[in-house]
């Protein structure tokens, strides 16, 4: 065979070559792949997320200090939020699964920490704070004298008139680089739809697994957290809807990633879905309160729990440091689409046949259909429902949720109910 490294054009010279110098071509070849295999390795090493090995609060009489340990140096930038006060850090995609593992405490200035994928590519950490307070220092440390990287952020308090100009300004900047960003409801449709066996004339069925990346939702009985049960729980429905072959599947997230209410239900409508059932866990005072529910959209919630149920469920935009100045006329524009009956007495046909059907699979609350204005349940051409599948705040719904074999039990119950809805309801 011709040496690669020959005139093309004389094959004489290409055997005179291999013949003279055969040990010098293959010590050639294996240099050539030992940089090939040096470069693989460098790649594959740099492709790799960076690690958090801790994280660390210091409270001192004029500041306070938060510190993240990491594996190797990251970027970063940071932005403030009024109203709760926030101090949103966001850095590329990090592994923060090694100790100290979830940590939501704070202290100091600082009166809550939570962290997570905020989208493809973005990992969010948020830093809650009391009072006004202005970040008087963010640096990178390298690593040395046996101390790994560090991320370093000083806090110091600050009067709200300072803050709010401090945030202006951060947030026009944070605009500016987040202008022609990429969105996370595009890049999540790419990966989220699950076709069954057979043709696209089959319902779609949109499955919405609650919270997600920055935000963990509740977080229940032995540290479990609701954004990890829905998914899980989310993914099993979508498995037993796809065995079927009576139907497609979209997940709006199959990752631990944060997505805006209003995007779930875009998800779902931009790829012109049939359903929408939105999976939650919800954690209240009382530890002995257990049991699922389904909800359906009403402005007037059914009762004062739904109610504050609903309010906490719509502030996750908020939790994950989002500005929600502009949200106002999407909300009213969908209000008014909301007076199209037809999509809410078909999104109570699904919920009666949910609980026809989980009823005889779980424990469910007495008051099983309730109303509530669910963000997530606006879409005003879906019939849509949102199903808490139980208390985390109570040990025997905690323990359940994270088994397999109790997911399974739902996730049939709700394909049970979807065929009966489209055995009355065929379009």
């Amino acid at each position: 065979m011709n040496s690669p490294y020959a005139n093309p054009h004389s094959n004489v010279r290409n055997i005179t070559l291999s013949q003279r110098f055969p040990a010098l071509i293959k010590a050639a070849m294996l240099l050539v792949l030992l940089v090939f295999s040096v470069q693989f390795v460098a790649s594959n090493a740099n492709a790799q997320a960076a690690k958090v090995l801790g994280a660390r609060l210091g409270v001192y009489p004029e500041y306070t200090r938060f510190v993240i340990d990491l594996d190797r140096d990251v970027e970063f930038t940071y932005f403030l939020l009024p109203d709760p006060y926030r101090i949103i850090i966001d850095m590329p995609e990090i592994d923060w699964t090694a100790p100290p593992g979830k940590v939501t405490s704070g202290g100091g200035l600082i009166s809550g920490l939570r962290y997570g994928l905020f989208k493809p590519g973005t990992f969010r950490v948020v830093l809650d704070v009391g009072k006004p307070a202005l970040v008087s220092k963010i640096f990178a440390l390298p690593a040395s004298g046996g101390k790994p990287n560090r991320l370093v952020v000083d806090l110091k308090p600050a009067k709200r008139e300072a803050f709010l100009v401090a945030s202006r300004t951060s947030m026009e900047a944070y605009s500016a680089r987040s202008r022609n960003d990429t969105s996370a409801t595009e890049q999540s449709v790419d990966v989220a739809v699950k076709s069954g066996r057979g043709g696209d004339e089959k319902p779609l069925i949109a499955i919405d697994a609650g919270h997600g990346g920055v935000d963990p939702g509740a977080i229940g009985v032995g540290n479990v957290y609701e954004k990890d049960l829905t998914l899980a729980a989310a993914r099993q429905l979508a498995d037993t809807l796809t065995a079927s072959g009576r139907y497609r599947v979209l997940l709006t997230r199959d990752r631990d990633v944060f997505l805006k209410l209003r995007q779930r239900v875009e998800i779902a409508r931009k790829n012109g879905a049939d359903l929408f059932i939105s999976l939650h866990a919800d954690s209240i005072g009382n530890p002995k309160h257990r049991g699922g529910s389904v909800y359906t959209l009403s402005e007037n919630a059914s009762d004062k729990e739904a109610a504050a149920l609903a309010s906490k469920e719509n502030k996750s935009d908020v939790i994950a440091g989002i500005d929600l100045s502009d949200e106002n006329s999407l909300v009213q524009s969908i209000l008014i689409d909301l007076a199209q009956r037809e999509t809410m007495n078909l999104s109570a046909t699904l919920a009666a046949n949910m609980v026809s059907q989980l009823a005889q699979s779980i424990e469910l609350q007495r008051r099983t259909h309730r109303f509530a204005g669910f963000a997530v349940l606006k879409a005003p051409d879906i019939p849509s429902a949102l199903f808490e599948m139980g208390y985390l705040s109570n040990a025997t719904d905690a323990k359940l949720l994270q088994s397999p074999v109790h997911r399974k039990k739902i996730a049939e119950a709700v394909m049970r109910a979807i065929d009966t809805y489209f055995e009355k309801h065929t379009f």
